[in-house]
């Protein structure tokens, strides 16, 4: 899969920058007994398991085909796609929401403020250059697309996870920032459990964003447009096709499409003949897409009912143009 080389450049950078937010966090959350610092702390460390899942993911799903799965192993990355969704709504907005009820029934005074303060700085720093790999990656796969169109479009979940979780993860530590300061500034502790809701919330606005575009994805989106004409057009230059038609396609992985193709050929033609020019526009559309993992060419009913069948020697062939009467 030519993509996988970019994809792990870009899950590497947020699994080291989620890594060391996460124990920095929880470090200061314990020193400093902030809510909103621990539920930061809960968000990271839910993101550096999501990365390593995704990293599994993407080894499970390079996976050579065998007799159990003939087409391949490629939806186990949707698979752990979806699963960090969940995992990003049940730990990380769950336990963040949980955490501010917690300490909004019963508030605790930040002990040292300056602490969060400068843990925030370093996670700013951590988060924002692992949003920054993760943005350029993204704008090179989306092209001349629309942010929103190219995430709809997008049959890589890695491309949008990371971007979602690293761009969820700033926004929480702005509010946490903001919530440091008005507990600090107000003497109101209670703030500070409000905003490792508003964290939750935030993770679980996310999470709903992260399942409903991975879910598609699992239960098999079609390839792009722009494929699916190029499949037509490859089995239309061979002699003799008078019409193609791509039935379906459907993704398997991001570099691994599967596709139907019907073909009305011009003239009537034998069995052989059908079964060499079926191989042959089949061995040249995945010459020309490598992302076509599986193709089938097959001919429409007027094709097959046309087929002329080889004289058998000693069988005489009913005469189908003998004049009436």
């Amino acid at each position: 899969m030519a993509a996988q080389p970019q994809n792990h450049k870009v899950i590497y950078a947020a699994l080291a920058g989620n890594l060391m937010v996460a124990l920095t966090k929880f470090g200061a959350a314990w020193i400093t007994s902030s809510s909103a610092m621990l539920s930061e702390g809960v968000h990271s460390l839910v993101d550096t398991g999501n990365q390593f899942l995704l990293l599994y993911g993407l080894r499970r799903a390079a996976r050579p085909p065998d007799e159990a799965y003939p087409l391949g192993y490629g939806r186990e990355l949707y698979f752990w796609s979806f699963i960090v969704a969940l995992l990003v709504f049940a730990l990380g907005a769950g336990v963040s929401i949980y955490e501010g009820i917690l300490h909004i029934r019963h508030p605790v005074e930040i002990s040292n403020p300056l602490v969060n303060y400068g843990v925030l700085g370093l996670a700013v720093l951590f988060e924002g250059g692992s949003w920054w790999v993760a943005l350029k990656d993204f704008r090179r796969v989306k092209g001349k697309r629309g942010w929103f169109q190219a995430i709809r479009e997008s049959k890589d979940p890695t491309t949008f996870t990371v971007l979602f979780e690293d761009s969820a993860a700033l926004m929480g530590l702005a509010i946490a920032l903001v919530g440091t300061a008005a507990s600090q500034w107000l003497d109101a502790p209670v703030l500070d459990g409000a905003a490792s809701i508003a964290i939750g919330f935030v993770l679980a606005i996310t999470a709903v964003l992260l399942a409903r575009e991975t879910k598609g994805l699992l239960l098999g989106e079609a390839a792009r447009p722009e494929l699916r004409r190029g499949i037509e057009r490859v089995a239309m230059a061979h002699p003799g096709v008078d019409r193609a038609i791509t039935q379906f396609t459907v993704h398997m992985a991001p570099d691994q499409v599967v596709g139907i193709v019907n073909v009305d050929f011009a003239d009537r033609i034998s069995s052989q003949e059908l079964e060499t020019a079926a191989a042959v526009i089949e061995h040249r559309i995945r010459e020309t897409y490598p992302e076509m993992v599986a193709v089938f060419v097959r001919p429409r009913a007027g094709n097959l009912l046309a087929i002329r069948q080889p004289e058998r020697e000693g069988v005489p062939q009913p005469q189908t143009d003998a004049p009436s009467g």
